[in-house]
């Protein structure tokens, strides 16, 4: 791309346009920022389908109740709660201290909180709190189906 110098002093000309030679032109700077942005959210989509097959996937394995809430939240909620659970497992009974009892006992709680917001909106949380997170759990975080009602 043509650069018009004329309007700066002409002792910085020389600065600018070796400046100039080093970058892309305008065109080409968002070409590569929007290729970018696109290799990035398909890289995302990739990530969260995998991590989203895993989730299905743990939840069958170790019969965890279907979530509730909009359906936009459903998946995310199911990927959260996996993460939580496997950080928990790990922070509690691989590197901690618990036995399998123990693990059991949380697994339940877990299992009657179906409300897929409560499990996006602790997704954050450490592995080793949650049981805290699950105690403190309302009603509205419990299922319909949920048998310790």
């Amino acid at each position: 791309m043509a650069h018009n110098l004329s309007d700066r002093p002409a002792d910085r000309r020389a600065g600018f346009a070796r400046w100039l030679e080093g970058r892309d032109c305008t065109d080409c700077w968002k070409a590569a920022r929007d290729a970018d942005t696109e290799s990035k959210e398909e890289w995302l989509a990739a990530k969260r389908a995998a991590e989203q097959v895993a989730a299905v996937a743990w939840a069958k394995q170790f019969d965890m109740q279907q979530l509730e809430g909009p359906a936009k939240a459903l998946e995310w909620g199911e990927r959260s709660r996996h993460q939580l659970m496997t950080a928990a497992h790990t922070a509690l009974v691989v590197e901690g201290t618990w036995d399998e009892a123990d693990w059991a006992e949380l697994e339940e709680k877990a299992r009657s909180i179906t409300a897929a917001g409560w499990w996006i909106d602790q997704r954050d949380a450490e592995g080793s709190d949650l049981l805290e997170l699950l105690n403190a759990a309302g009603e509205n975080d419990r299922g319909t189906e949920n048998p310790f009602r």
